[in-house]
């Protein structure tokens, strides 16, 4: 998604080499390195707002432990992450020993449990790209970008909402982008579109994807996923 700058720090090699953060494995003789404290500078391919960039960590996390790995290793990972992004290196580095994480190369790009499995922290989760795109900084929202002047024929959906697990129905237009339908939630339940996310059929519902495209089948349920944390990233 973003070709990385690299790191802020003098270290000859240090290098983050692509958007996930990935290095060669070190090897059977791998050595446990303390956390590093520096930022990993990287820029985004496609430029990101603040809201998609949280959309995109939101998704790898729900979804990275049914690929590989243990569980309760991805969440120690997640905990971890959140604070060293608040610069609490104590207690990201607690975290780690803890769950008996090893990072040899000191950064969570890279990460191996006592087990020896490899666990893979992709850069964007860590950090924000240097190029990433203000809500509000003169520049279309994406919300803004995906209205439609084809209305096409009404549809009755059922949302299961995160937040009380109970079922809704909600009539859209079937050339409604997924951005626009989020608007009429708000409008109707009160929660912001920058706190919503869509999935059907396991996969995440993009803003820009019309209803429509997305093949609904009759008496399915979308999943909204409701983060109800208000943004204090400047």
């Amino acid at each position: 998604m973003g070709g990385c700058l690299g790191l802020q720090r003098n270290r000859r090699g240090r290098n983050a080499s692509s958007d996930n953060g990935s290095r060669p494995s070190s090897g059977t003789n791998r050595k446990n390195h303390p956390l590093c404290h520096e930022t990993i500078r990287w820029k985004s391919d496609v430029p990101l707002t603040e809201g998609q960039l949280r959309s995109k960590r939101d998704e790898f996390w729900d979804t990275a432990p049914a690929f590989e790995g243990r569980k309760e290793i991805w969440d120690a990972l997640r905990a971890a992450t959140a604070a060293a992004e608040t610069t609490d290196f104590q207690l990201a580095q607690a975290i780690l020993d803890g769950a008996n994480i090893s990072v040899p190369n000191g950064f969570l790009t890279e990460c191996y449990d006592e087990l020896g499995t490899r666990y893979q922290v992709p850069v964007y989760c860590l950090s924000y790209p240097i190029n990433i795109v203000k809500e509000g900084s003169g520049r279309d929202s994406p919300i803004e970008q995906t209205e439609s002047t084809d209305e096409g024929s009404e549809i009755m959906l059922k949302l299961r909402l995160s937040s009380n697990c109970q079922d809704i129905k909600m009539p859209l237009m079937t050339r409604d982008t997924i951005a626009q339908a989020k608007k009429k939630l708000q409008a109707k339940q009160g929660i912001e579109p920058l706190h919503q996310r869509w999935f059907f059929g396991g996969k995440l519902l993009g803003d820009k994807l019309h209803i429509d495209e997305a093949r609904i089948l009759p008496s399915y349920v979308i999943q909204v996923i409701i983060n109800p944390e208000p943004t204090n990233e400047s």
